[in-house]
């Protein structure tokens, strides 16, 4: 009994989010360019349960990109409406669309001159005619047996809200290394707060061999250290160049024969570098940008202080730090 009940739960909130699918419409779209070509933040707004669903959405804005703030329209009447500016996106949350505290506010806000968007299921309610974008929240029934609880639609208004953040991401092109900056706790935030020279592989474990090497050898040295890449240094140690898994690929795939030439003739010169000084989230960018998993680490002159793989900035094995 207790299993059906649940698993029935589970499929109408489950449905509820599934038939937001069918609602999605030119609105979303211009809620999306509104919020992302606005100078000011996200407001958002909700009484209750909606309320609750509102500080996670702001939550979930704040950290990837998206400046927001809750606003709670009993405190908003009474004197934080002084937070909202013109420049500001107003964004209502309200399922039946008639929550007296919530809508209560609407002129004031309307006359701060700020855009309003509702997340309502009710259409024609006081608050989606008092609004410039309406987007459809609405689920058919509620998992309450009473069809009192707000179940299923604050789990769609929660999915409708994540699904504006994920569109923001990749309208703002929202990185990993930008994620240091609104998550300085956690593991990965940790990585990313570092120096390269934190992190990066130095010593008897930098894949490396200077440009008399042959091509056999080096290939050689460059399979032992397993790390896609081996660096080509002149006999002072100043980095040259770089071989990587893909070059030999890239090769193979031409056709070259390459073994009996020289290194200068396979490895790509003047790879792109970091410094040991640098913020280990500025490597990441490099990385990202570039489509490329392993740096060089050299000083001001050229030579080789060691290396950066992105498993080293995202996490393989337990988290250690080179430096004391």
């Amino acid at each position: 009994m207790i299993i059906q009940k649940v698993t029935e739960v589970l499929r109408i909130e489950a449905e509820g989010i599934l038939n937001l699918i069918d609602r999605i419409d030119d609105n979303f779209v211009k809620m999306v360019d509104l919020i992302y070509n606005s100078t000011g933040r996200v407001i958002v707004a909700g009484i209750g349960k909606s309320g609750i669903i509102g500080r996670k959405i702001v939550a979930t804005f704040n950290s990837t990109g998206t400046r927001s703030i809750f606003l709670h329209p009993v405190e908003a009447i009474h004197g934080d409406l002084g937070i909202v500016s013109r420049e500001d996106v107003f964004l209502a949350l309200s399922n039946s669309g008639e929550t007296d505290e919530l809508n209560i506010m609407l002129p004031s806000i309307r006359k701060i001159g700020c855009s309003i968007i509702a997340f309502t299921g009710n259409k024609n309610s006081t608050l989606a005619k008092n609004s410039d974008i309406v987007i459809d929240a609405g689920v058919e029934k509620e998992a309450c047996p009473l069809g009192m609880a707000p179940t299923a639609s604050t789990t769609a208004l929660l999915a409708m809200g994540d699904a504006l953040a994920v569109i923001l991401i990749n309208k703002k092109h929202f990185k990993k290394s930008d994620f240091k900056k609104n998550h300085p706790g956690g593991m990965l935030g940790r990585r990313l707060s570092c120096k390269v020279k934190d992190i990066m592989l130095t010593g008897d474990v930098v894949p490396c061999v200077d440009d008399k090497t042959s091509v056999k050898q080096a290939l050689t040295e460059m399979n032992r250290f397993e790390l896609g890449a081996i660096l080509i240094t002149k006999t002072d140690g100043i980095l040259t160049g770089i071989i990587t898994d893909g070059d030999i690929r890239r090769l193979i795939i031409k056709e070259m024969i390459f073994f009996d030439g020289s290194l200068q003739n396979i490895m790509t010169e003047n790879p792109r570098t970091v410094q040991p000084e640098s913020p280990v989230y500025d490597a990441l960018n490099l990385m990202e940008e570039h489509q490329i998993t392993v740096l060089p680490v050299i000083n001001s002159t050229g030579k080789v202080q060691g290396i950066l793989h992105l498993h080293d900035i995202l996490g393989k094995g337990a988290f250690k730090f080179n430096a004391t």
